[in-house]
């Protein structure tokens, strides 16, 4: 996605000030991956990689008599599989001192552990590819199993009551109902443009006002990795695209050049988190049963395309997946839906 200029600073910040508690040669790592990454992912590598060195020096016999920084480029050969696969049986649960002194518990089940092996992997490919290690351990490791969750996704009727909730807030009380009425417009935009395109949580928060096209109602986001796309959207999405543009300038401006389409109470480009509350919020109240989130709303828009469509590339296509496969792991569920209704239509003997 593309960030404002501020989040993009203080990305930058961040991640210099994580590279300065990493050996020297990892700098040239982040540089190289500059232009195929985007800063938020450096700044996750930067961390996963952290805590990967500091274990190595905290708990690793051969790297314990060392700092972080005084680890040689050439020492990741001493990185065996083993020893990654002792970092993520280590990361399950652990313990770290924060800067106030305080131990804090950490956990990681698969998903987070498959997260931090792919910033190992990614590392030692690096050097390997380069002719800096003679070895790439981090190929050897096997990926932890992540067991796929049934889809969590709205029904029609859920879909509906959501959208009404959005707009006329019946259910909301306190201060809720009092704030509502200031954002109402913006968040059922938002919603609305989220279940009509199947956009990321960052995508949405990235998009500028200019790049909206109402002439094609098309508006041209930003992937993951930095790659650009334009979705098309229907004209219930225009709808209420049009109405919140023309109330917009209602919000007060921090920045005087603030481009963000979706802007805070402050005036300044709506966070990931706060569309992730404002989702909770009004999908609450539509259903107790799930737990809707900004991803659950890709989902819905996933599965109404796939249903109407039934064509798996489509989809993949149009939430931005580079692996086909992904999708269909994600929509297996429905495809073994059909085969089993296309049964019933077979006859072998009339009865």
């Amino acid at each position: 996605m593309e960030f404002s200029q501020e989040v993009e600073s203080k990305l930058t910040i961040k991640l210099r000030m994580l590279q300065n508690e990493l050996p020297p040669f990892m700098r040239e790592f982040f540089r190289a991956n500059l232009e195929s990454t985007s800063i938020r992912t450096r700044v996750g590598y930067a961390f996963d990689l952290r805590l990967f060195f500091e274990y190595l020096t905290s708990e690793y016999g051969i790297f314990q008599e060392k700092k972080v920084q005084e680890i040689k480029i050439e020492e990741l050969e001493l990185i065996t599989p083993s020893v990654i696969d002792e970092f993520l049986e280590y990361i399950t649960y652990y313990t770290k001192v924060n800067k106030l002194g305080k131990k804090v518990k950490y956990k990681n089940k698969e998903k987070g552990k498959s997260r931090k092996l792919a910033s190992i992997r990614a590392m030692l490919k690096y050097f390997y590819k380069r002719e800096k290690i003679k070895s790439n351990s981090g190929e050897l490791v096997q990926t932890p199993k992540i067991y796929e969750k049934p889809i969590v996704r709205l029904e029609t009727d859920e879909i509906v009551k959501l959208l009404d909730e959005v707009e006329f807030g019946k259910n909301l009380t306190g201060n809720r109902k009092k704030w509502h009425e200031h954002t109402k417009i913006r968040d059922l935009a938002i919603i609305t443009l989220m279940l009509g395109t199947g956009m990321r949580v960052s995508e949405c928060c990235g998009i500028n006002i200019n790049d909206i096209d109402f002439n094609v109602n098309g508006v041209k986001i930003t992937r993951k990795g930095g790659n650009q796309a334009i979705l098309y959207f229907g004209n219930e999405v225009r709808n209420a695209l049009v109405n919140y543009i023309d109330t917009r300038n209602e919000f007060k401006m921090k920045y005087e050049n603030e481009e963000a389409l979706f802007l805070s109470m402050k005036g300044t480009r709506i966070t990931v988190r706060a569309i992730q509350y404002l989702v909770k919020k009004y999908s609450s109240l539509v259903t107790t049963l799930k737990n809707i989130s900004p991803h659950k709303l890709r989902s819905t828009y996933g599965t109404e395309l796939y249903n109407k469509t039934g064509d798996i590339y489509l989809v993949a296509d149009v939430l931005g997946h580079k692996d086909v496969n992904t999708t269909r792991r994600h929509y297996a569920e429905m495809d073994d839906s059909r085969r089993r209704a296309a049964a019933k239509y077979i006859k072998l003997r009339d009865n």
